[in-house]
């Protein structure tokens, strides 16, 4: 289970490693206009989702893995409200590949200042996420 555990960490780390890189490009893409510098940030945002999804498969298949075999059906509350945030984590990876699609388009309405602070949605979920895990509040 141990090495299970660390791939699953390892895997996480490197999603989450992508979820703060990219909306940072999104911030640089809000703030250009068209031309060679916004077809290599665009570049870069694709190449970065497009690994970053990669990253998230097996770190979700390992934390399916580590909580069936630590505690099958019978979960405490703290790791479904893990999960939960989790759940959200990847609705967020979601919103990301669909604010990208915009900047593809041509078609994105937000400005720089939206893109800083939906930067930091992922650092609160990943607090409140090691702050479940291993807090467990309840």
């Amino acid at each position: 289970m141990l090495w299970i555990k660390a791939l699953h960490i390892v895997f996480i780390v490197s999603w989450m490693a992508g979820l703060f890189y990219l909306p940072r490009i999104f911030v640089n893409l809000a703030m250009e206009t068209p031309g060679p510098t916004t077809e290599r940030l665009l570049t870069m945002a694709r190449k970065l989702y497009r690994f970053t999804t990669m990253l998230a498969l097996p770190a979700v298949v390992f934390g399916i893995w580590l909580v069936a075999l630590q505690y099958g059906a019978k979960m405490p509350g703290w790791l479904h409200a893990k999960l939960g945030v989790v759940f959200l984590l990847m609705g967020y990876h979601h919103a990301c590949g669909s604010l990208l699609k915009k900047f593809e388009r041509g078609v994105n309405k937000r400005g720089h200042v939206f893109y800083r602070w939906f930067n930091e949605v992922p650092v609160l979920m990943l607090l409140a996420i090691v702050i479940l895990v291993v807090v467990k509040p309840f």
